[in-house]
């Protein structure tokens, strides 16, 4: 009872219908009392602290230049050849109607360019004449969906007007064409594609997972089982991220919700299959299907508690992060694994017990004796099933561990050399497919105007009554466009402000890394008219200046997590193992790995898909994952030799280990990979960027670190790997080594 106790309070007889109508209850009564998290999303949440030097220049910009404009939505208009009367005319008449009825959340105020005559309106084209760019501001209040209702109708009043919809014209035909651009079309565009990509991702996520099961297990009732458990997890976990969302404890967005539901397929079916793998072994030798059950139970349970902690413990140091979408991870992250891997402990072994040996059908696990009753039943001949402990790689890996790990060492180590060529962007823009209507009217902007017209850097100094020639000084750079003329402060007139328009794409990193030289400007300026304290006088806001702000609490948020997600992992290791030496190279392994996952990954999608930079997020997101889901295996399969070593030499163990846990290990770590690779099937480019490197690193862990470092480094240090603990054979295990 004690040696089966937690078993028989989940999965005994009686218990697995209480356990199942106790999962069954949770998720009804949270459904019904609780919000689904997808109706609490919030996609526009700050990511930068108030700190900030963005953030207070977006409040000094407010305070003392307020625009009342809200935010604004650039119409790109088009025509290759150029742009004719009656063009002008169509939008002159859009301007007309937006003046007299404004559309939903539009603010009244809107630029007469009805009023204006053609030959003004003219001066206002590209140089070509076959461009031009007009603005619709919609309520700061009004959120994505409230500001695409707005476009949309504004589309429908062209269309009237026109006869035809040139927001569904193809750019570089004849006819006349037009895309939304400006802060309104990027939020609404990214809205779009998160909410677009919900459904499709969870379809292909299940089907992706259930397709492999089939192929692997090569039974549909075993498929259905972790699906089924991580459907159950949903449902509880939804209402409570839901509630706590609602309650506004935590913030979650599509991005995050997106991603948490990979991340629990994925992990979630892992921890099923560490159970079912060992429950279908132990079926093999014992006809009880609840001892078998309770043995599988006591056998794994550890192993699968010590890897869920591990990864709910590497998600919840993102709590140290500063910057936003970081920080708003870690709680929906963690709860989610948390759920899933009681959900594995106690869901999962009441289906396999009521279930029992059905679960595996048609292939299903019978002892000896049992196989031969049934052959005896049937006439038939018996067909032994050969009993094998090892494999090769297991004997590879404890023959010859030196070329296996110098092998290992060298092929990570080369892939990992390719790091140092990643190029990082910050630019969301670039994160959407180039067909997206707010990146082709960027594009427009970009070729037929000045780029920086699209996203100007303000520049704003308190003179203190001093006459500085500001808007001269920044227009003598190489690197600006034009400089507006000086603006006074509405509360305070001795600040002024300068809209400046940067000659190059204002989300590139060479802008970004401008906005330093452009405070170090304003700062001189301020020195040489002796006014004191200047850096506390000069503001820099804008996107530029925002996506530099992300880009330095980034690298700080990156120079803190990643030893703590180390330094706690490590000490959780060092706790369930009791071994300094093998928590070293297991953690040292994995680092291998995810530092060989950026190189193959960089390589892949520069020199594959033609990705000119990764999103500058990616790196910290995929050590995050890589290295606790990485742990995760690693995890499982030393167990399986540390269990072992207690009866056998320690060479014998390790070939029997990677033997034992090389199926399932393999099984996990391709529906894991895969779960991760769907994401690089949606139109968001730090999705697919992401997907594809986690993915990557998943494969690196399940084929090379797993099966073949990690047991070879064990067979090189022998009885040290288990330092400062001794290895627990002892008896004749100097023979039988050498064996």
């Amino acid at each position: 009872m004690k040696e089966h106790g937690f078993g028989r309070w989940v999965a005994g007889p009686k218990t697995k219908w209480i356990t199942l109508l106790v999962w069954i209850a949770l998720v009804a009564i949270l459904s019904v009392a609780w919000p689904m998290v997808n109706e609490k999303e919030t996609n526009n949440a700050p990511n930068l602290p108030e700190d900030s030097l963005s953030v207070q220049a977006d409040q000094v910009a407010a305070r003392e230049f307020p625009s009342g404009e809200g935010v604004p939505a650039l119409l790109v208009w088009q025509r290759t050849g150029g742009l004719t009367d009656e063009d002008l005319g169509v939008i002159q008449q859009l301007y007309g109607r937006l003046s007299a009825s404004p559309v939903p959340y539009q603010l009244p105020e809107v630029i007469p360019f009805d009023k204006l005559p053609l030959p003004a309106l003219k001066q206002q084209l590209s140089e070509n004449g076959s461009s031009l760019v007009t603005p619709v501001f919609f309520e700061e209040s009004a959120g994505a969906k409230e500001t695409e209702e707005g476009l949309e109708q504004i589309q429908e009043l062209t269309k009237d007007i026109a006869g035809a919809n040139p927001f569904e014209e193809s750019l570089g035909g004849e006819e006349l064409t037009a895309r939304v651009t400006g802060p309104a079309g990027i939020s609404v565009d990214a809205t779009g594609l998160f909410e677009d990509a919900d459904v499709s991702l969870l379809i292909a996520t299940v089907l992706i997972v259930l397709v492999i099961l089939l192929l692997i297990y090569r039974s549909p009732i075993l498929a259905l089982i972790p699906l089924v458990a991580v459907g159950f997890a949903y449902g509880v976990i939804s209402p409570v991220l839901g509630f706590l969302a609602g309650e506004g404890w935590i913030t979650v967005d599509s991005q995050a919700i997106a991603i948490m539901t990979v991340l629990l397929f994925g992990a979630g079916t892992d921890y099923c299959l560490f159970l079912i793998s060992r429950f279908r072994q132990d079926l093999r030798e014992e006809e009880s299907k609840s001892g078998a059950l309770f043995r599988a139970m006591t056998q794994s349970s550890g192993a699968i508690a010590m890897s869920g902690i591990t990864v709910v413990i590497a998600m919840l140091a993102l709590l140290f992060a500063q910057y936003g979408a970081y920080y708003r991870f870690a709680i929906p992250f963690s709860l989610a694994i948390l759920i899933m891997f009681i959900a594995s402990l106690t869901l999962v072994p009441a289906l396999l017990a009521i279930l029992g040996r059905a679960s595996f059908f048609p292939f299903v696990p019978r002892t000896p004796a049992m196989e031969e009753e049934r052959a005896k039943r049937r006439n038939k001949p018996v067909k032994h099933r050969k009993v094998q402990s090892d494999n090769w790689i297991g004997r590879l890996v404890t023959t010859r561990p030196w070329t296996v790990v110098l092998t290992g060492v060298v092929l990570l180590g080369g892939l990992a050399a390719f790091t140092p060529q990643l190029k990082f962007t910050y630019d969301i823009l670039s994160s959407f497919p180039e067909d997206m209507p707010s990146r082709e009217g960027f594009s427009i902007i970009a070729e037929e105007f000045t780029p920086g017209e699209l996203a100007p850097v303000k520049v704003m100094l308190d003179t203190e009554g001093q006459e500085i020639n500001i808007q001269g000084i920044l227009e003598s750079q190489s690197f600006v466009s034009q400089a507006g003329e000086p603006a006074e402060g509405a509360e305070n007139p001795n600040i002024k402000a300068v809209d400046v328009e940067l000659a190059m794409n204002p989300y590139d990193l060479e802008a970004m890394h401008l906005i330093p030289d452009i405070r170090s400007l304003a700062e001189s300026a301020l020195t040489e008219a002796g006014i004191q304290d200047a850096a506390s006088k000069v503001w820099v806001s804008g996107q530029t200046a925002v996506q530099y702000d992300t880009e330095l609490i980034g690298d700080r948020d990156t120079r803190i997590i990643i030893p703590v997600v180390i330094g706690m992992i490590t000490l959780l290791l060092l706790l369930y193992l009791r071994s300094v030496v093998a928590t070293v190279y297991l953690v040292l392994t994995v680092i291998l790995s995810y530092f060989s996952a950026l190189g193959l990954g960089w390589l892949v999608l520069h020199y594959g898909w033609g990705a000119e930079a990764i999103q500058g997020s990616i790196p910290l997101y995929s050590f995050v994952f890589l290295v606790a889901l990485g742990e995760d295996y690693n995890i499982f399969m030393i167990s399986s030799i540390w269990k072992k070593s207690r009866h056998m030499p320690l060479k014998q163990a390790i070939r029997e280990g990677v033997h034992e846990t090389g199926s399932v290990i393999t099984s996990a770590g391709l529906i894991l990979a895969a779960t991760f690779a769907v994401l690089a099937t949606l139109p968001i480019q730090v999705l697919v960027q992401f997907g594809v490197i986690t993915a990557i690193g998943v494969l690196l862990d399940t084929f090379i670190v797993r099966p073949f470092l990690v047991p070879a480094i064990t067979t090189l240090l022998g009885r040290r790997a288990f330092w400062p603990g001794k290895a627990p054979y002892e008896e004749g295990a100097a023979v039988k080594e050498q064996a």
